[in-house]
């Protein structure tokens, strides 16, 4: 790292001008020099933090330090438009509700351009500065040398070692069950289709809990998913492994999915088939991943010139499995923010129609949501991609907060879902207690 640094600083008295202006230097790393991102950050004191490794596993990123923040999707797409570096990436969370204006204490998102960039793309890894000043660039060169020379060595992540000392759900049982009986019969009476209704679960600690070895666990056993964590200070971070994709844009071409209807999953492969094969029959379960789909064609329409919907697949994690239909659309023009105007909240994590459904979780739910079904990513010219915020927790201190829902359609059974709840919450729960 030492070394690194100090090529960084020479590279960085090339850009110093007394003129406002930008700059992205980047430095390629060997498979050598990059080793575990999660671990490099989580040594670093610089503060905002992000973490990212792409379902997939193609893409992962360590990102600290921030030139500058941006309150909404729009105005760093503003930015990166203005100023049209290449490969220039904006990082962050975006809240659940992006209807609603942005108040002072919960903007509509958290996203930044980070100071320092630890990328890996396939076989390729690059360390990167940002730079930025409306004033002198030389002046943000000295701001950036000051981070570089904090920079450390990675350390091991640790086991994780606390004990659960208490846990406190946000509506605990007979709640739920009530919630979901007012949920029905408002159903019932047509206001709408469809309601996800989440519970939070705060799980008291017997020390403080370190994210970066609580993401790093998750990463272990819940394949196929998102990992992301913000990390705002050393003892608070919104984390999370999510199966589902928001979307993915690379220029005109946009991917997402109808990620609805849920099951069990299994360690016995014959078991998790059979259970995958009734999900694929439920009739319940096809129609509430059926309205999700035709949600998102109609939130689309317009915005786009074509659109293809994928046949169902069953996606098996470590607890549940789910419904997914993928859907391909092109563009009619590029505008992230609009696109996550459109798609977020999606009927997965509201319901259907999403203006009442939104507006019954606001008024009925014991909390509030915040950046849970929200979205984490990053925005650039060329490619974005944002994970829905599912299977995520707050951690802050010595308590962690962790988040699930459910979808309620009618003939939903408040046992049965919160069953479900139980399942999907146990894919990081469990990372803290013995199964």
């Amino acid at each position: 790292m030492s070394e690194l640094v100090k090529l960084l600083h020479q590279r960085l008295q090339t850009v110093a001008r007394p003129q406002s202006g930008r700059e992205r230097i980047a430095i390629s790393l060997t498979n050598q020099q990059c080793t575990s991102l999660l671990s490099w950050l989580a040594a670093q004191p610089i503060f905002p933090q992000f973490y990212w490794r792409q379902r997939d596993d193609q893409e992962e990123a360590a990102v600290c330090g921030e030139v500058l923040r941006f309150s909404d999707a729009d105005s760093a797409r503003q930015f990166l438009i203005a100023n049209n570096v290449e490969d220039m990436r904006i990082w962050g969370l975006n809240t659940f509700d992006q209807v609603e204006a942005p108040s002072a204490d919960m903007p509509k998102s958290a996203l930044f351009l980070p100071r320092i960039e630890l990328l890996r793309e396939a076989q390729s890894a690059h360390l990167v500065v940002n730079l930025y000043s409306e004033t002198s660039l030389a002046d943000d060169v000295i701001a950036a040398q000051q981070c570089l020379n904090l920079l450390t060595q990675d350390e091991p992540l640790l086991p994780l070692n606390v004990k659960v000392t208490a846990v406190n759900h946000q509506p605990e049982k007979q709640g739920w069950c009530d919630l979901l009986e007012q949920a029905l019969e408002a159903i019932n009476q047509g206001q709408f289709k469809k309601v996800v209704l989440a519970r939070k679960s705060t799980l008291s600690l017997s020390e403080p809990l370190n994210p970066a070895s609580f993401l790093h666990a998750s990463e272990q056993v819940n394949h196929h998913c998102f990992h992301f964590m913000m990390r705002m200070d050393r003892c608070t971070a919104f984390l999370g492994s999510s199966p589902e994709c928001l979307f993915l844009r690379v220029d005109k071409k946009l991917t997402t999915e109808a990620l609805a209807g849920t099951v069990a999953s299994s360690p016995d492969n014959q078991q998790a088939k059979k259970l995958g094969d009734w999900l694929m029959q439920d009739k319940k379960n096809q129609h509430e991943n059926l309205l999700v789909v035709d949600d998102i064609c109609q939130r689309l329409h317009g915005g786009i010139s074509s659109i293809e919907v994928l046949p169902a697949e069953i996606i098996r994690l470590r607890k549940v499995q789910h419904l997914r239909r993928c859907i391909h659309a092109d563009l009619a023009a590029i505008d992230d923010a609009d696109s996550l105007q459109r798609l977020q909240p999606t009927a997965a994590v509201a319901g259907l129609p999403r203006e009442p459904a939104r507006q019954f979780i606001l008024k009925h739910e014991p909390f509030t949501r915040r950046w849970y079904a929200g979205s984490a990513g990053y925005l650039s010219l060329h490619k974005t991609e944002f994970a829905v915020s599912l299977r995520s927790a707050l951690v802050e201190g010595n308590n962690i907060h962790l988040y699930a829902g459910a979808g309620i359609v009618a003939g939903s059974d408040p046992q049965q879902e919160w069953q479900e709840i139980e399942n999907k919450a146990a894919g990081l729960r469990t990372l803290l207690e013995r199964e």
